[in-house]
């Protein structure tokens, strides 16, 4: 079933968010509200599909779980006293998703704050952001297992720990103090970016994109920019969003299948967030320090203002991934320099970068991007094996479907030059 051009699935996970913010506010206790906000989803997933969208269903979903969230204090007694505030809290006038709720303005204000509680300083950075990524982003314990390259048992460990310490801990839901900002920052815009790059290219799944996630994302990030204009990294990681976004029209074909940049229609890039994308990091570079996001942002600039792949910077390209490698320490950034330096140095100097990256032994993104190369050296054997182990590797089917067709048309390839082509000539190599 679907609502306008989003499906219940898309509005769900957008409201979720919403609807913890709001539990969380009222009642202080974040565990036992996300608790109560699944059972929520679960039934409006299960309900709404053959009964119709109710006439509010964020307020529907902020009913239903404070319902729920009642029925497991009942059921608790040891929990009595939290039954008592809950109770009291809960007029019965307010019982069906009171006016104030209904607003826009209140549910992005609860986002924003669910955001900032979970990246609370007493978690460590990678729980933090987990959690966040779970009860902000919507996403899975699976694919944020995958973000995090770790077993999708480990990560949920971590989810639970992290939510024992928010529990723990106290802290009121509320946006922190303007000098608390700076201890969650990091983590904040770290999630903003995972969820982004779900989005723009999902880890798993029929579909290449997750529009809604990027979406959010940009939100998110738009609203953070609000509250910290002058900050490099807020606006540098807005700009890579918009300027990363803007592509999205032209990354699947008419089939839903992957299309690479080089290949990419530019007259179906979004020129609007590429202007603001580009005024953006102009002005964020200058004013200094530096950071990975406004590194990341200019090079996403230097491909979006190329008019064809062939007129793309590449040796500006190469030197901004130096600079970026220097200041984070993350293995895929190695793996997009490789590429630079092939299309810069030749594919052999390409290689070679990557024949150093022994932490992404077991990423598919490896052995995708030596084959790549290796088909550019013109080792279509070695690419073919690339190509088919990055295949099975992938969880994203549009990503696996590509991959394939690549390894298949080099196979048939290499087989057409061990046998004569029509009229007897050998057929052409590819270089």
């Amino acid at each position: 079933m679907s609502t306008g051009d989003r499906t219940v699935e898309d509005l769900l996970r957008e409201l979720a968010p919403q609807v913890l913010g709001v539990l969380t506010r009222r009642y202080g206790d974040f565990d036992t509200a996300e608790d109560a906000v699944q059972e929520a989803l679960l039934n409006a997933a299960v309900q709404w599909p053959g009964e119709g969208l109710p006439g509010n269903p964020r307020g529907w979903l902020i009913q239903v779980a404070t319902r729920r969230m009642t029925e497991q204090v009942r059921n608790e007694q040891a929990r009595r006293r939290r039954e008592d505030l809950v109770a009291g809290q809960v007029p019965a006038d307010r019982q069906a998703a009171p006016a104030a709720d209904a607003g826009d303005g209140a549910a992005h204000d609860d986002t924003l704050t669910l955001l900032f509680l979970c990246c609370h300083p007493a978690l460590s950075p990678a729980s933090a952001i987990a959690l966040t990524l779970r009860s902000v982003g919507g996403l899975t314990t699976g694919e944020i297992a995958r973000a995090f390259m770790v077993p999708e048992a480990t990560m949920g460990q971590r989810i639970s720990r992290a939510k024992q310490r928010i529990k723990a801990s106290g802290v009121p839901f509320r946006m922190p103090d303007a000098d608390d900002w700076p201890a969650r920052l990091d983590a904040v815009l770290h999630v903003l970016y995972l969820i982004f790059n779900e989005g723009y290219t999902s880890s798993a799944g029929p579909d290449l994109r997750r529009v809604e996630l990027s979406r959010e994302a940009i939100r998110l990030a738009r609203a953070v920019h609000t509250l910290l204009p002058d900050d490099g990294e807020v606006t540098g990681l807005l700009a890579l969003m918009l300027l990363s976004d803007a592509r999205g029209p032209a990354r699947t074909g008419p089939g839903g299948e992957l299309v690479p940049l080089a290949e990419q229609d530019r007259g179906r890039w979004d020129a609007a967030a590429i202007a603001e994308g580009v005024a953006l990091i102009t002005a964020a570079l200058p004013r200094g320090p530096v950071g990975p996001y406004q590194v990341q942002a200019a090079i996403a600039a230097v491909h979006d203002e190329a008019p064809t792949a062939g007129e793309t910077d590449w040796p500006q390209i190469l030197a901004l991934y130096g600079v970026l490698e220097r200041i984070s320490d993350n293995p895929l950034i190695t793996l997009n320099r490789a590429v630079a330096t092939a299309m810069v140095d030749g594919p052999a100097a390409g290689l070679a970068v990557l024949a150093a990256a022994p932490a992404l032994l077991e990423h598919y993104r490896l052995y995708a991007v030596r084959a790549h190369l290796s088909e550019l050296a013109g080792d279509r054997e070695a690419a073919v094996a690339d190509y088919r182990t990055a295949a099975r590797r992938t969880a994203s089917l549009p990503e696996r479907h590509y991959l394939t067709l690549r390894a298949a048309r080099l196979a048939d390839s290499a087989d057409s030059d061990q046998h004569p082509a029509g009229g007897g000539e050998a057929a052409e190599c590819a270089p």
